[in-house]
């Protein structure tokens, strides 16, 4: 009963905070934005916190996932959301023919790689006409129907986002408890050692790949539905991919919880800046980002969920 306190008291939380802050737009905007961020850092998690394999190209999947929702809004009339299982589709199929040669290399070599693959389709989709070139496209100016997911408060959004990162994080637990969870942790710790015991390591990456993959799609088609605008910086850009990076590093790479824990603490800090500083906030968010990093590096390792552990640890002795 212990083990699901926390976590039943944290979905408590969740479903009466956007009635603790109706009056306050700005933070009913920033909930919901915890919640985008969190679920495309928990999908990164699944392969760069269980696999140990360190993307850092995961911004190719995101913007699959936004320029499918506003494509098919563009070209077809559809409404966005009608994109989003295109987006996971194509988003499975280009982590399959990425994932085939880039997960046979390993550390930096791997993050190099979904680095350039990330910058060349960014730099495509910059030329792309079909895509808006670097202007990019944008979705219904109005709301026609409800499933253009277009309102006036982010409250829709917030409870939209909340589910779809309860699924996200119970898929990741059934996935942490079982055969699949237990091959990637032992690949993660050492490959050599679980192919020397008969897992397929190969194929258990690529898996987690596609999966990581879809979901990450999943939060690009959701930020097209929520901002109704994307161009290729905001789809494709590296930053995107150091965001997710750096909030499951920050809470906890490789554990369930983490991925939301550095999104609770990084987004709003994101949000500061931007509105103490505007547009000058562009330059202090990679400064940031950069301190963060080093000091996880360096004292954080496992990121702040660790330190819980060392609690119990402590009490227990």
């Amino acid at each position: 009963m212990n083990r699901f306190l926390i976590p039943g008291a944290m979905l408590v939380l969740a479903l009466v905070y956007p009635l603790l802050v109706q009056s306050l737009p700005v933070y009913e905007r920033l909930g919901a934005l915890v919640l985008l961020g969190a679920i495309g850092a928990s999908a990164w998690n699944i392969v760069g916190g269980y696999a140990g394999q360190v993307s850092v190209g995961h911004a190719v999947f995101f913007g699959f996932g936004a320029y499918s929702a506003v494509v098919v809004y563009t070209h077809l009339g559809w409404p966005p959301i009608a994109g989003a299982p295109i987006g996971m589709a194509l988003s499975v199929l280009l982590a399959a023919a990425i994932g085939v040669p880039t997960l046979r290399l390993s550390g930096h070599y791997f993050s190099m790689a979904t680095i350039a693959v990330g910058e060349l389709v960014r730099v495509l989709s910059s030329t792309s006409e079909f895509l808006g070139g670097a202007q990019g496209l944008g979705g219904p100016a109005i709301p026609r129907t409800v499933f253009d997911l277009s309102f006036l408060s982010a409250t829709p959004f917030y409870y939209i986002f909340l589910a779809v990162l309860v699924l996200l994080l119970w898929l990741t637990w059934a996935i942490e408890r079982g055969r699949m969870g237990y091959y990637l942790r032992a690949i993660k710790d050492s490959e050599r050692a679980a192919r020397s015991l008969g897992v397929s390591a190969g194929k258990y990456k690529l898996y987690a790949y596609m999966l990581s993959g879809a979901f990450t799609s999943l939060a690009g088609s959701l930020y097209l539905c929520m901002f109704g605008f994307v161009d290729p910086e905001s789809g494709f850009g590296i930053l995107i991919s150091v965001k997710m990076v750096v909030m499951a590093a920050l809470g906890g790479a490789g554990q369930l919880f983490g991925p939301l824990v550095g999104a609770l603490i990084l987004v709003p800090l994101e949000e500061l800046s931007n509105s103490l500083l505007g547009g000058k906030g562009a330059g202090l968010t990679f400064v940031v980002y950069g301190a963060i990093i080093v000091i996880i590096a360096r004292f954080l390792p496992s990121g702040l969920l660790s330190l819980l552990g060392r609690r119990k640890v402590t009490r227990a002795d």
